[in-house]
């Protein structure tokens, strides 16, 4: 059995998790130098807490997991209704605050619950073939289960996990072999609430996209990372300054008072 774990082990992506990890660890190191390396020395903690975390997943067969992901679902929707009358944070309740030094996010926990409950449903739903995820009602019913957890996200309101759940699941289903009526119909849609939904968005919400479309709009505020991000790439280049040399990193202006951002600059 180990030995066809072993086997199975996609060994690739597991050493670019590793390569990238330490270019992350590294250009940490050389962004956070004025602040006395307390983002690495955070990131560093994190990597040795997630290792057990790591091994007890490759350890538990995944068919385990979606077997009971309907109780991890109930599980998860009841953290989901929890973190709403929790103190909020920035603007939105998505997170427990446990202790001062530890708190946790249930929406991206979540994630990896919902698509696995997702997929069990799609099984369930497929039974009979794959083309019976077409019928309008096992639709329905493939959406009620994605809507509650979406819904909830978005009362926190945290509309950038959202719409990675969006996304989750759009992709899910494309894959399970939708129709392509139901694609473009689904094209159609979006392309025609988009102004609507765009008008009513909350004023932070509007404001991130505006200020990706033209963060010059207002430099010393809600566009200062963008633009502090392109000086730094703009002056590193591919192979960047040098480790310790980066500009944005020497003069404590690497942290925006509006978001959380960590400047991962060209060394």
């Amino acid at each position: 059995m180990k030995e066809k774990r072993l086997k199975n082990t996609d060994w690739v992506v597991l050493i670019i998790s590793l390569l990238l990890l330490a270019i992350g660890l590294v250009a940490l190191y050389s962004a956070t130098q004025s602040t006395q390396l307390d983002e690495f020395k955070k990131q560093l903690q994190w990597f040795f807490i997630s290792i057990p975390f790591i091994v007890l997943v490759y350890v538990i067969d995944y068919r385990l997991i979606v077997k009971f992901s309907p109780v991890l679902y109930i599980i998860f929707m009841g953290l989901l209704v929890g973190v709403l009358f929790t103190k909020p944070i920035s603007g939105a309740r998505s997170w427990y605050q446990i202790e001062e030094f530890l708190s946790f996010q249930p929406s991206e926990l979540g994630k990896i619950v919902v698509i696995m409950f997702l997929a069990l449903v799609l099984y369930q739903l497929q039974l009979k073939g794959k083309k019976e995820i077409n019928k309008p009602w096992k639709l329905i019913v493939y959406f009620f289960f994605w809507a509650i957890p979406l819904g909830l996200i978005i009362i926190q309101p945290d509309f950038g996990t959202a719409l990675s759940y969006v996304f989750a699941m759009l992709f899910m289903l494309f894959v399970s072999g939708i129709d392509r009526k139901y694609i473009i119909l689904a094209i159609l849609v979006v392309a025609i609430a988009s102004p609507f939904v765009y008008k009513n968005l909350p004023k932070h919400a509007k404001a991130r996209i505006e200020i990706f479309l033209n963060p010059e709009s207002d430099p010393r505020g809600d566009g200062y990372n963008i633009i502090q991000s392109k000086l730094a790439i703009g002056a590193g280049q591919f192979l960047g300054m040098g480790l310790l040399k980066g500009n944005q990193t020497q003069l404590r202006i690497f942290i925006s008072k509006n978001y959380r951002f960590y400047l991962f600059c060209y060394w």
